[in-house]
């Protein structure tokens, strides 16, 4: 039986759901609730104790971090932990968010250990108390991930530590008609930076739209397993970068040989922040036209 209460918050449902098997599989004394944005998780706090907060920075009607500058202010809530978890992982990012009272930052994507071992170290004694009382070991297995699609595309077991994030990639080659058939998008090239849990990925748009984007990169990168979770980093303007959630949803090989030196990533989004829907379109707008 769960002991402990905690309150999932993010405006796209599929980070919620990972965060909650994650939880689940790894805390079962803890019970999670959900909420799509700010305003959402204020009304739930108002209505019931939690005992741990794990919340998005960018979401419609509240953000993150107005929800927790509302949070600090409340005496039932001063002292529990808040783990924000984010693509908005530069320090001006993370320095905002210390001097609010955050106790814990996440960066997307992440891996299950990863956030197991947040929640480890925020709720301390609490949350080892609780697991004792129900017979489970805080060292016990769980990797909410660890799904068919996994044993597919397997990385390697021993993954180097995640490269720093490049806000403008090193494009990969264009193929050329030598070899590789793949031709890099036409006009000046729109350059991407996918970041995954272990690995960062360079690559150039092939094609964008307001569900998915489709990348080429060189096949000599660390490459992401099926559904791994993703963010997508595209320039929007002048030092203007937007950030986007999403998963992966498909690998391919650019060309129909073993050896080819390109392979396709398609990530499919899913945010639902209004605000990164029009960073998107702007993006897609001027893609389309070539500029």
């Amino acid at each position: 039986m769960a002991m402990l209460k905690a309150l999932v918050v993010d405006d796209a449902s599929f980070v919620r759901d990972l965060v909650k098997r994650t939880v689940r599989q790894r805390f079962p004394v803890i019970e999670t609730t959900d909420a799509q944005n700010g305003r959402r998780a204020q009304s739930l706090m108002s209505r019931t104790a939690f005992d741990l907060v794990l919340c998005d920075w960018e979401m419609p009607e509240m953000s993150g971090l107005e929800l927790l500058q509302w949070m600090r202010q409340q005496p039932q809530y001063q002292k529990v932990p808040f783990i924000m978890i984010t693509s908005r992982g530069d320090k001006d990012h993370v320095i905002e968010a210390v001097k609010e009272g955050v106790s814990e930052y996440l960066g997307k994507p992440f891996s299950p250990d990863g956030l197991s071992k947040k929640i480890i170290k925020v709720m301390g004694r609490s949350l080892k108390d609780a697991m004792d009382r129900s017979g489970k070991s805080m060292a016990s297995p769980a990797d909410a991930f660890m799904e068919s699609a996994s044993l597919l595309t397997r990385k390697p077991e021993a993954a180097a530590e995640a490269p720093e994030r490049a806000d403008s990639p090193k494009a990969p080659p264009s193929p050329s008609a030598g070899g590789n058939r793949a031709a890099a998008p036409r006009g000046s090239m729109s350059l991407a930076s996918v970041r995954f849990a272990e690995s960062t990925l360079k690559s150039v748009v092939k094609d964008i739209n307001l569900t998915e984007v489709r990348v080429i990169a060189k096949r000599d990168q660390m490459f992401p397993g099926i559904l791994d979770q993703a963010v997508v980093d595209i320039e929007i303007g002048e030092n203007q970068m937007a950030r986007l959630n999403g998963y992966v949803h498909q690998l391919q090989a650019v060309d129909k040989r073993q050896d080819t030196d390109f392979v396709s990533v398609t990530i499919r989004f899913v945010d639902e922040d209004p605000k990164k829907l029009e960073d998107l379109s702007r993006f897609i707008a001027r893609f389309r036209s070539g500029r």
